[in-house]
């Protein structure tokens, strides 16, 4: 009991040398005290209330980041609603700012006046203030001799403003920020009836299966319904209608975490006047703008380059109209990527607990009709001979719902041991090079770029395609090597540093052989992997592991591609470079080499001949009677050396591409249609800008 434990407790610390009897006695002391109490019982936890406890998993880690990851889910889901019934999306993102007294007023919950102020974290002491206004005006007083020194509009006066403002902003405390999140698309809307599973049930969905998916652990949108309901505790707002339908859907509702189920506040059905179709969700979550402002931009950025057919709007609310933002990226081609089609399991990709599954499931009636209808690359005759290799009582014959623990570890055994084709990748949908290159140029506008897109690899059974860009130059891009990151056609902005990509640009590629220097070109590296299993790593799943060597030789295989590309176009920059520097430094001096010789033939003009060499000149040219006559003059002389300058440039400029290969590269043919059908060409006529055949013999 109670008296007892304080008892050995007093005669532990008053008696330091029977500490070791004092040890003892309270262990048998606490041992006997936990006889009495009832056992713990065993829990269950629903997967709603398991990811509410877990929210860092699915990328929920602090406000900030919750706010993106909201933005990232509902966008995504928006996209895949479009493209699945191959309409160009368009997407409408707004973020409304929502103070804490509206949040108040729209849960009915009143604003009392404080009674005791000390009670609340932004309690501020008579001495805290005294120290918080000492500091503001020396940093007033900073600011005001910074001015004097360098001006208003000098960088460092900004940044000294922007620090002095942050602080201010830290002394006030955090607080709550509430914002209201809304985003609308064009998509296939949902049924009716679906509507409440669909939204209120964690890990239900409608992408389940061997597909490539944009999602990352199938929660969809329900991660940001749960982070409503634990920081506002409002229910969301969803409109939603299919094509052709007259009625729109309307619901308000919730998730019932612990039991995992969807809670209806308001179900009916609108007249759909303007027939729209598609799917409008609203919710109200806290977060924090400022904090992740940029990252949110950045993830629309990207979007924007990895789906240039589809077009979005952005609009944040500020409480004060001068906080508000709009951002528009409009599409910019009508070209969609084929929709993702499901494929079958490839044999060795399964796992024991998987092929057990696909047994009890599949309505075969014998094992050569499961295994070619349930996996991918095994025809009939190649399952006979799966079957007979089996062995272990199993034969043409057998049913799969009769194999025994032991027949089915065979069968696992032996799909990863037999060879089998790799699948063909028929099923995956890369962006394609077109659509990148349309992606960086119009959100870029890069002064050169290349793209390339790899062969279909596989790795643990799993097709996967990996397709890159390699930009120089553009707007808002930093000098060294820019790394972007797309996985099953979405941005990865979170722990780049361990992702193979970033590994494979930074440490992997010897730039400098490509004419690049990594340190102060504008370098731009994007560089998208589509798959049915994406190895992601870490907990929130935010970067592709750096272990998998096919991916590890795709992605350097891709950015090489890319650098040799730029390399040929690099090198003709330079010669265009260097061909317009040449014909800078000879027109340089034209005006002195022509005064030089305008002087020497005046002289000799004025003056009689002497000697047999100069009247064998006199009669074989009469350039210095027509300086004597005024016909040749200095402006002549200029305007002639510089023809003849112009004339030697554009030859050279030919010669080089000709050695280059330019000419062929370049050469398009273009035939008109001869009157006869006897005819022949003639030699090949070059000038600067074609080379041209002339018909012959007609």
């Amino acid at each position: 009991d109670d008296k007892t434990l304080r008892t050995i407790l007093f005669a532990f610390v008053a008696f330091p040398c029977t500490q070791y009897v004092v040890a003892d006695q309270l262990l048998a002391a606490v041992v006997m005290s936990g006889k009495g109490k009832k056992e713990s019982q065993l829990q269950q936890k629903s997967p709603a209330e398991f990811f509410s406890e877990n929210k860092n998993i699915a990328g929920f880690d602090n406000p900030g980041k919750c706010l993106y990851t909201t933005i990232r889910e509902l966008v995504e889901n928006a996209l895949d609603a479009a493209e699945s019934i191959r309409n160009l999306p368009l997407i409408e993102i707004t973020i409304e700012e929502v103070t804490k007294a509206r949040l108040n007023k729209i849960r009915g919950v009143e604003q009392h006046d404080r009674l005791d102020a000390e009670l609340y974290h932004d309690f501020e002491s008579e001495d805290q203030k005294k120290k918080r206004l000492a500091k503001e005006a020396k940093d007033q007083e900073k600011l005001q001799k910074l001015i004097a020194k360098k001006g208003e509009g000098a960088s460092d006066v900004t940044a000294k403003k922007k620090e002095i403002e942050a602080g201010k902003k830290g002394t006030v405390g955090r607080g709550n920020l509430f914002y209201r999140v809304t985003v609308k698309d064009n998509g296939a809307g949902m049924p009716h009836k679906d509507i409440p599973n669909m939204l209120g049930r964690v890990l239900s969905g409608t992408k389940y299966g061997v597909k490539q998916t944009r999602g990352k652990f199938g929660l969809g949108a329900k991660m940001a319904l749960i982070w409503s309901k634990m920081t506002t505790g409002l229910p969301f707002e969803i409109y939603s209608a299919r094509k052709g339908q007259s009625n729109k859907s309307h619901f308000v509702l919730d998730i019932d975490i612990h039991r995992n189920q969807p809670n209806v506040h308001r179900e009916e059905q609108q007249p759909n006047t303007d027939h729209w179709h598609g799917s409008q969700i609203s919710l109200t979550i806290e977060g924090n703008w400022s904090t992740y402002r940029a990252k949110i931009i950045k993830y629309l950025r990207q979007i924007a380059v990895i789906t240039p057919y589809a077009e979005f709007s952005f609009y944040y609310k500020a409480e004060d109209d001068k906080g508000s933002m709009r951002l528009v990226f409009r599409r910019r081609t009508d070209v969609m990527p084929p929709p993702p089609r499901e494929t079958k399991h490839h044999p060795s990709s399964v796992d024991l607990e998987l092929v057990k599954r696909l047994l009890q499931a599949s309505a075969a009636n014998n094992m050569v009709t499961f295994l070619r209808k349930e996996f991918a690359c095994i025809n009939a005759d190649y399952a006979e001979r799966l079957v007979g290799e089996m062995r272990s009582g199993v034969d043409v014959t057998t049913s799969p719902k009769d194999l025994n623990s032991t027949q089915v570890v065979r069968l696992h055994q032996l799909l990863h041991e037999a060879r089998f084709d790799d699948p063909r990748g028929e099923h995956l949908s890369p962006a394609g090079e077109y659509n990148l290159r349309l992606g960086v140029m119009k959100e870029l506008r890069p002064e050169l770029i290349a793209t390339y897109q790899g062969d279909v690899r596989v790795f643990e059974g799993h097709a996967f395609i990996v397709e890159s860009a390699v930009s120089l130059g553009g707007r808002d891009v930093k000098p060294g090597i820019n790394v972007h990151r797309f996985a099953n056609r979405i941005p990865l902005l979170f722990e780049g540093g361990s992702d193979v990509i970033t590994k494979t640009a930074l440490k992997r590629i010897a730039w400098s052989s490509y004419k690049i220097n990594q340190s102060s070109d504008k370098v731009g590296v994007f560089v998208s992997i589509v798959s049915t299993k994406i190895p992601f790593k870490g907990a929130g799943k935010e970067y592709i592991g750096d272990d998998v060597e096919e991916m590890v030789g795709a992605v350097k295989q891709a950015i090489q591609a890319c650098c040799l590309q730029l390399k040929t176009k690099i090198a003709r920059a330079q010669a265009a470079r260097e061909q317009k520097q040449r014909k800078r430094n000879l027109q340089k001096y034209i005006p002195n080499c022509c005064s030089a010789i305008w002087g020497v033939l005046e002289d000799m003009a004025g003056s009689q001949p002497h000697g047999p060499k100069r009247q064998r000149l006199m009669q074989q040219d009469d350039m210095l009677e027509q300086v004597k006559h005024k016909d040749v003059t200095l402006q002549v002389l200029q305007s002639k050396l510089a023809e003849y300058i112009e004339r030697i440039d554009t030859d050279m400029a030919l010669e080089y591409q000709v050695q280059q290969g330019m000419a062929g590269a370049a050469r398009e043919q273009l035939l008109l249609m001869p009157m006869t059908a006897k005819h022949a060409y003639g030699p090949e006529l070059h000038s600067s800008t074609a080379v041209i055949k002339l018909l012959t013999g007609f």
